[in-house]
């Protein structure tokens, strides 16, 4: 399994989860931006970079393992400190490794020493999060990762009620997406439709839930696209064109995508929006 991309992924989508899994409360995510950084002497590249916005919070290294490496510790450092050679951050910073079991941990190595004592190296083991309840989604897909093939299916049911109730439309469609990414790969016999069935995924996908967070998914990139398009063809929009505009549905947004087409002035769109009845 991919685990660095997927963990990118994750870090992306879940910005609290790496301070979950350090223990350390959620609201502490609150001014981080999570980055991948490379560091151009090596081309070494961070599983995941959380930066700070303020001076007083410290820079966060990222680092995932997933199999035994003896050198991990070495080659952690070498690219930490290439990393502050190359871009001198302001800020203190700390690493978490992050390994998916005890036995993939090389240990603590005497020249590293000061930076374990000092928690300079925080380390997480991830199977240590298996048997926890947890209501957060992250969390339930790390141990969807690491779950025996067995338990699989019951984990999945589980995650699907959390799913149900999750009300951001989009964190449903990609948590949804997460669930069959792993399943694939924890099941490579499988096609990605038998995955669907067996795990009940696509009974979760023609749910309504589902539906709506798709279509809320679509609607919103093409209202995105359609305030780009009509600023570039006429310029910047006021409050009252971009109100009336979000109001319209999905269909209504691809037909106006069509008609801006042919639109030369602001009157185009009046008259346009007339037509729909939505001038007021």
């Amino acid at each position: 399994m991919r685990t660095d991309t997927l963990f990118y992924q994750l870090f992306q989508s879940f910005h609290t989860l790496l301070f979950e899994l350090i223990e350390q409360p959620p609201s502490t995510a609150d001014g981080y931006e999570f980055v991948s950084a490379e560091v151009k002497e090596k081309a070494f590249r961070f599983d995941g970079i959380f930066l700070p916005n303020t001076l007083e919070k410290p820079v966060i290294f990222a680092e995932v393992q997933f199999q035994p490496k003896d050198d991990f510790y070495w080659d952690l450092m070498s690219e930490i400190c290439l990393y502050l050679r190359q871009y001198k951050p302001l800020q203190n910073w700390y690493a978490v490794a992050i390994f998916a079991r005890r036995i993939y941990d090389p240990g603590e190595s005497p020249h590293f020493q000061e930076l374990f004592d000092s928690n300079r190296i925080v380390r997480v083991y991830l199977e240590d999060w298996l048997d926890r309840g947890t209501n957060s989604l992250g969390i339930a897909i790390v141990q969807l990762i690491l779950v025996s093939e067995a338990k699989a299916p019951e984990l999945v049911r589980q995650l699907a009620v959390q799913v149900e109730q999750e009300t951001l439309p989009l964190l449903r469609d990609e948590v949804v997406e997460f669930i069959e990414t792993v399943l694939v790969y924890k099941f490579p016999q499988l096609t990605r439709k038998e995955i669907e069935a067996m795990f009940t995924l696509n009974d979760l996908k023609h749910t309504r839930v589902y539906k709506d967070a798709k279509q809320e998914g679509r609607r919103n990139e093409a209202k995105s696209l359609l305030l780009r398009l009509l600023t570039k063809k006429l310029g910047t929009l006021n409050t009252r064109y971009r109100i009336k505009i979000t109001r319209l549905s999905l269909e209504k947004m691809e037909a106006l995508s069509e008609a801006l087409l042919d639109f030369t002035n602001i009157t185009d769109l009046d008259r346009w929006l007339e037509d729909q009845k939505l001038t007021r």
